[in-house]
């Protein structure tokens, strides 16, 4: 890319910028030495916007720029269900789950397990997520992000690595999630109006210079590109070696609807320390769900962004016929085939002078501030629930701060040792969701049974974690069930497994029950966990070669048998010696978050209903 002065200008001050906001919020008061809960939860003092904000920039990473753009220009509009869905998932999280973790006065997600089960399923989900932050998240997100400069500046992969890493460490290393937070809100500004400026672009590109023409080419261009349900076989898309796959093994048909995708989202969203650590951080619930509120309404903005631009580039190269300069940009020198993943620094190189430096500076916002979010959830998982409670049960405030600088070094370190190993990968989007979904279907079960049904045993989630990652491959092992498939059929049969457990248990540890007298929201989590096995359990029965008729009669059974076994397991008669009830004013909703819930479901079904 040739930067212009201008470009270089605009990016050099973005990134003085954000280093002086992180420095500027990390300074403490005279006499005040920074400690875990000002280092680790932001002081808890973080405003709705803040956590809004903050939630988007740590969420749109170059796997959303870079890998949700390839994803496009491979498959299209599909993709963006991860958004959408997420909008709505954000709103399920403030009304189901966000209230509990608020009363529990947690630092991590661990450790609401070892106030709901105990210290062995705390540890064990620690080590979970401290391997998938580091080896997927950390790796791919400096994988894309080293892997642009590469493409756009010319850096050398590994520098480019090094120069990402430092940039973000220089800042959230010392300030910890108050740095990181507020400067999300400086990042996200850059994030959305140079994403903005990008989309407009490549479709002004595509109309020869009209907007309005790009937009309407690109439907006609790509018709296919704009479906948002796919059925078996009804789309091809690249497979990464130069051969083809079907689209619907990543995207299976309702399933991304009623099925897979509501416990990759919610396993996000609501039990990912990263993510809920804003939350964790806020003044009170009325800011924690508002900003949550405020980063749906930004999801439902989001494929404009990260979507639209890659398929833009797809109806570039279509235009070309096999050869010409899109599709020369495109192709992989190495392997002589199309890159999906190239779709967004090939579009950057074409970008006018002043713009370019904008829509760098977006990309580069969107890779630091994922980066640093990661950094310090992985610092403060392995301070606060292994190095505080196996390594150094004793440490002060101070050694807290220090040790989760140190492993937010380490962690970096082994991100980018194992970055490389990600270049096989066609759509390094897709990969991250695959992986992260060995881990999901336990962690949502696990979080789910503990919070709405009382009876559930710390051995029951225990032999779930541990279940959970073998029989997700042995799943995996079956080519033709898709991922999001999979997810769903691994969660159903582990909650089966945790309230068979559960029932034959007696070592119940009545006191550590969570307490919600509000039938509706017992019921209501019934009825997510029927509407995200039943599509699933369908799909798999597929495999056996069984009528759709069978099928579906199969399916009826377990649905049935599911809602039998969840409703007599938790009316079932109460032991002695069960904790105290959460006060009901942690469940109350405002008007705002009432009326902006409604609001974004509605814009939801719209975004289906034409685009279905």
């Amino acid at each position: 890319m040739n930067f212009g002065t201008i470009d270089i200008v605009i990016f050099v001050a973005y990134c003085l910028l954000i280093i002086t906001v992180g420095l500027l919020v990390s300074r403490e008061k005279k006499g005040h030495e920074k400690d875990s809960k000002d280092y680790f939860l932001a002081s808890k003092a973080l405003p709705w916007w803040a956590i809004g904000a903050s939630l988007i920039a740590s969420n749109i990473s170059a796997e959303q720029f870079v890998g949700m753009q390839g994803s496009g220009f491979a498959m299209g509009l599909a993709i963006s269900t991860y958004e959408w869905m997420a909008a709505a998932t954000l709103i399920m999280v403030g009304i189901f789950f966000l209230p509990v973790f608020l009363e529990k006065q947690i630092y991590t997600m661990p450790q609401f397990l070892e106030k709901r089960y105990d210290s062995r399923v705390r540890t064990s989900l620690a080590v979970f997520w401290l391997l998938l932050y580091v080896f997927v998240n950390l790796s791919s997100v400096l994988y894309l992000g080293a892997l642009n400069l590469e493409a756009i500046l010319g850096v050398d992969f590994t520098m480019g690595m090094i120069g990402l890493a430092a940039f973000a460490v220089i800042y959230s290393l010392y300030g910890g999630l108050k740095a990181v937070a507020w400067t999300d809100v400086v990042q996200v500004i850059f994030l959305v109006i140079g994403g903005l400026f990008t989309a407009y672009l490549s479709l002004e590109l595509v109309g020869e210079g009209n907007f309005l023409n790009g937009l309407g080419d690109l439907r006609k261009e790509a018709v296919d590109h704009f479906t948002m349900i796919f059925e078996k076989d009804e789309f091809m898309i690249p497979d990464g070696t130069g051969g083809k796959k079907d689209a619907y093994l990543d995207l299976p048909g309702l399933t991304v609807l009623f099925g897979g995708m509501w416990i990759a989202n919610i396993g996000y969203w609501g039990f990912n320390q990263y993510i809920t650590q804003r939350a964790l951080a806020a003044k009170d619930i009325h800011h924690a769900r508002n900003g949550l509120l405020f980063a749906g309404f930004l999801k439902l903005l989001m494929p404009l962004i990260v979507v639209i631009p890659g398929i833009a580039m797809y109806v570039l190269v279509s235009r070309e016929g096999g050869a010409g300069e899109f599709t020369a940009a495109m192709t992989d020198s190495t392997k002589g085939i199309i890159k999906s993943d190239k779709a967004y620094p090939v579009l950057l190189n074409i970008l006018p002078v002043g713009l370019k430096g904008l829509s760098f500076a977006a990309l580069t916002a969107a890779i630091v501030s994922s980066l640093a979010s990661m950094i310090n959830s992985t610092s403060t998982i392995f301070t606060m629930d292994i190095y505080r409670n196996y390594i150094n049960k004793d440490a002060s405030e101070s050694n807290l701060v220090v040790t989760g600088r140190i492993v937010g070094v380490i962690a970096l370190v082994l991100a980018m040792i194992t970055a490389p190993q990600l270049t096989s990968f066609d759509q390094v989007f897709q990969f991250i969701q695959d992986f992260s979904g060995y881990v999901s279907p336990a962690v949502v079960a696990i979080f789910m049974m503990g919070i709405f049904w009382k009876r559930t045993t710390a051995n029951a989630a225990l032999i779930a974690a541990v279940v959970a990652i073998p029989l997700s491959w042995a799943f995996g092992l079956v080519e033709s069930l898709p991922f999001l498939d999979r997810m769903g059929i691994v969660f159903a049969i582990l909650l089966f497994l945790m309230m068979g457990v559960s029932a034959l248990d007696k070592h119940r540890d009545a006191s550590k029950a969570v307490q919600i007298d509000k039938p509706w929201l017992r019921y209501g989590m019934i009825g997510i966990i029927l509407a995200t096995i039943g599509v699933p359990i369908y799909h798999g029965l597929d495999l056996l070669g069984l009528s759709n008729i069978v099928r579906g009669i199969i399916t009826l059974a377990i649905a049935g048998l599911m809602l039998w076994s969840l409703l007599a397991f938790q009316t079932e008669k109460e032991s002695e010696g069960d904790s105290e009830a959460m006060d009901e004013s942690w469940f109350e909703l405002s008007g705002t978050f009432v009326a902006g819930s409604v609001l974004i479901c509605g814009i939801l079904v719209a975004l289906y209903w034409i685009f279905w």
